[in-house]
């Protein structure tokens, strides 16, 4: 196991652009998350701050369907109203959605692609962190594949299957190769490298609440 730094003890959520909107209708809100805000509020009232509340102000029946880790950034949607969102959130129960993740990470994989499938829970003494157990661990699934090979990092396309708390950054540590930046799961030098998280949700493929017309929403990655 890694022996990684304290996360960060001061939350201060980055306040430009305060919401950035990517579409929007009667149904659905596609927001533009960045890296460390949280989706939804934490239990201190100093992590009040979040993508939730910012969304509420200006659309006031906004719900969190989905989430983002606080250090990840990319495309998240909302429901608008009760029936979209129990529509969208039978499409993730059912994974009827498709997500796609660039990444950048430490070292160099042997393989251009690969399918990784090792089963996860939390790790409650160490809680949020995320461990590979294979008997208690829920099944959790990803496909990957290589973008770009760099001098000491890669960049690559991460596919989930499942959705589990923390999977992409378990999974990528779990063949040797931690996403850079991360603070819970990289060694000293991955942490080192990146001043944030290199994970980014890219694209989102749903089917819209009202007419099931298959739509994918894209936020260009900032890394």
């Amino acid at each position: 196991m890694y022996s990684q730094p304290p996360p960060p003890l001061i939350y201060d959520p980055p306040q430009e652009p305060y919401l950035s909107v990517v579409y929007s209708d009667d149904d659905i809100l596609i927001l533009d998350k960045p890296s460390g805000l949280l989706s939804v509020a934490g239990r201190p009232v100093e992590h009040a701050d979040c993508l939730e509340l910012r969304a509420q102000k200006s659309y006031p029946n906004a719900t969190i369907v989905h989430r983002l880790d606080m250090d990840t950034s990319g495309v998240m949607v909302m429901a608008l109203n009760p029936v979209a969102h129990r529509n969208i959130s039978m499409q993730f129960e059912r994974r009827k959605t498709k997500k796609t993740y660039i990444a950048r990470v430490w070292g160099q994989p042997e393989q251009d692609r690969g399918h990784i499938d090792l089963p996860m829970r939390c790790d409650w003494p160490n809680r949020p962190k995320q461990i590979i157990d294979y008997e208690l661990g829920k099944s959790a699934q990803t496909d990957w594949e290589i973008i770009k090979r760099e001098d000491t990092s890669t960049r690559v396309c991460l596919y989930p299957i499942t959705g589990r708390s923390h999977q992409l950054r378990v999974h990528m540590l779990s063949i040797g190769h931690p996403i850079l930046g991360d603070n819970f799961y990289a060694t000293p030098e991955a942490y080192n490298a990146e001043d944030r998280l290199q994970l980014h949700a890219e694209s989102l493929t749903l089917h819209h609440p009202s007419d099931g017309a298959l739509q994918t929403f894209t936020v260009p990655c900032p890394f």
